[in-house]
């Protein structure tokens, strides 16, 4: 396999792949897919790099993209790559006030934005950011600010570059372009402090190419992927790179909250997620089963057992299955397992991997024994996305997996993960002391995560910085309960409480429809949503739910008390990181009357 520097990859691999298509994107006006072959990826890849000449681009300059997920993406850090410059993604929700510290923390002269909202925060605060001299707009819709003289659309941007007039000087740039040049610079969304910025360099990428190449064996060029992460995380980031360095075809989802759709028109075979998109799956599913009696149940369960037998108790450990449980699951394959991964839209499916969250027991279970292949991992920012991930046999429930080659791990002290190798971070950017913090003496990073390693296989125990520790002295992982939670049907999002307090509370934002349809079968009369999660028959099927899924905690560590929240955890007021993880800090405060109520006497 070839190893291209990523200034120079689309370029070779468009000589290979030549008019095969290398992306799709969706056209929202006429409800299509419009594709972009390898030969028009390459194409515009050398305009855009033109532009950016220029423009005045020169190397080793930081650029900005600001923008959902788009192709414009794509041309740009490619183009930035050729030009041996540097790339840095900002959420596509980042508030102002965000993209304010990243601009003026990396000296962005050039930053691209993708659509209104993003035009209008980047515009917003233009005059407080220095270094700043140009917008680029992605989307041709933005409406300008009328006292916006500087900023120009993409399509004019590539109009600057359309004469390829400076194509020998980015050949001269891209000969002297190497390994330890930085690729890209991605600041965390922090739960706790400022952001910082974590160097990647294309060395980074390089290895995680080689690494993922020995690992993901069953990964080629005949795929489909769907882009649905954002790629400002490093998740969907370095896959996408993979992607482009397997000659896969990556279909870009632009908002998010579309993939339901996008999902059953492309039908991939390949897509990264998080645990949240299966748990949303699992719940339709209990979902169904509870809505449905007599034959039709018996059979839905039956599959699901049958499925866990024969896929996870034989076929995970290398062993065959029984006559009789092959026949059965044939027979479920082709009906029930069948149907639920159409209606999902993966029935083409080739392995799915998942990150950036604990993956319930539950879960795992649940889609291994309906035949879906998820492959489970742990990563981080720091190391280039995946440090462990599971296989298709040999994996433990409960496991992220096997290390990936040649990426060490150790456990330090109080179980702390360590690792090193050439997927990790060098450091952050301009922030000496935290990178001394970060990576010792003898080149270990420390993650800030605990687990143990058993048989080969890494586990993930808590975030260090996230224990809490109660009045009475216990330690309690609040990652733990509420992922042992949030698969409940009726609960949408979950916050631990317990920092010194005398026993473990939860904020709770329940799936409003669940609740009011419970409402409406069980005849409970209000007038608003916040009386009716007042309501003690509310309060009640909530005990009981929570009492169960606790039964294997410590006493301890049992939920005692919980506030039903009638808004969910926003963005907007601060309380989600732009990966929405919780913001413990924001919420102590915001909800500071509710949890002393929850410690009343």
């Amino acid at each position: 396999m070839a190893y291209h520097h990523l200034s120079v990859l689309v370029h070779r691999q468009a000589e290979k792949y030549g008019e095969r298509i290398a992306l799709k994107y969706r056209d929202y006006e006429k409800s299509q897919w419009i594709p972009i072959t390898w030969n028009q990826f390459s194409h515009t890849v050398k305009i855009a790099a033109n532009a950016m000449v220029e423009l005045g681009v020169t190397e080793e300059e930081n650029i900005g993209i600001f923008s959902q997920n788009k192709p414009e993406c794509l041309f740009t850090d490619f183009a930035a790559f050729a030009n041996r410059a540097v790339t840095i993604p900002l959420y596509a929700t980042s508030s102002p006030a965000q993209v304010q510290y990243i601009v003026n923390d990396a000296g962005i002269r050039f930053l691209f934005v993708g659509e209104q909202y993003q035009y209008d925060a980047a515009f917003g605060i233009f005059g407080l950011c220095h270094s700043l001299t140009q917008l680029i707009i992605f989307d041709r819709s933005v409406r300008l600010d009328p006292r916006d003289m500087t900023s120009i659309y993409f399509d004019d941007f590539l109009k600057k570059g359309e004469e390829e007039q400076h194509k020998a000087l980015i050949a001269e740039r891209t000969s002297r372009a190497t390994e330890d040049d930085l690729a890209n610079i991605l600041y965390t969304s922090g739960t706790t402090g400022e952001p910082k910025g974590v160097m990647l360099h294309h060395s980074c990428y390089l290895e995680a190419f080689k690494i993922h190449d020995i690992r993901l064996t069953k990964m080629s060029d005949q795929d489909v992927s769907m882009n649905f992460l954002p790629m400002t995380h490093v998740f969907e980031k370095a896959w996408v790179y993979l992607c482009v360095h397997k000659g896969v075809q990556v279909c870009i989802n632009l908002r998010p909250a579309d993939i339901q759709t996008t999902i059953k028109e492309i039908r991939p075979t390949l897509m990264c997620s998080v645990p949240r998109f299966w748990e949303k799956v699992y719940a339709g599913v209990q979902e169904k089963i509870a809505e449905t009696t007599g034959l039709k149940k018996k059979l839905m369960l039956d599959a699901i057992r049958i499925g866990r037998i024969h896929n996870i108790d034989y076929l995970r450990v290398g062993k065959t299955p029984p006559l009789s449980i092959q026949i059965r699951y044939k027979f479920y394959e082709k009906t029930i397992y069948n149907l639920l991964k159409k209606t999902i839209g993966i029935e083409n499916g080739n392995f799915f991997p998942t990150a950036g969250a604990a993956v319930p027991d539950e879960i795992c279970e649940f889609v291994h024994s309906v035949g879906i292949d998820m492959l489970v991992g742990y990563g981080l920012t720091e190391s280039t996305a995946t440090v462990s991930c599971t296989s298709q046999t040999g994996y433990t429930i409960g496991s992220v997996g096997q290390p990936m080659p040649n990426v060490e791990v150790k456990i330090g002290e109080n179980n702390e993960i360590l690792l090193r190798g050439k997927t990790i971070t060098k450091g952050y950017y301009k922030k000496a002391e935290a990178t001394a913090e970060a990576i010792d003496e003898d080149g270990w990073f420390h993650t800030g995560d605990a687990g143990y390693m058993k048989d080969g296989e890494l586990y993930l125990t808590e975030r260090i910085k996230d224990l809490f520790k109660t009045s009475n002295g216990k330690y309690i992982a609040p990652q733990a309960i509420e992922t042992k939670l949030v698969i409940d049907r009726y609960i949408d999002q979950i916050a631990i409480i317990a920092d010194q307090r005398k026993f473990v509370s939860a904020l709770i934002v329940p799936v409003y429809p669940f609740v009011e349809d419970y409402a409406q079968k069980k005849g409970i009369a209000y007038s608003s949503l916040e009386e009716l999660l007042q309501h003690p028959k509310i309060i009640g099927l909530f005990k009981a739910r929570i009492d169960t899924l606790q039964q294997a905690f410590a006493h301890y560590e049992q939920i005692k008390r919980f506030t039903l929240l009638p808004h969910p955890f926003s963005l907007e007021k601060g309380e989600l990181t732009n990966t929405l993880k919780v913001k413990r800090n924001v919420l102590n405060a915001n909800y500071a009357k509710e949890i002393e109520r929850m410690y009343e006497e």
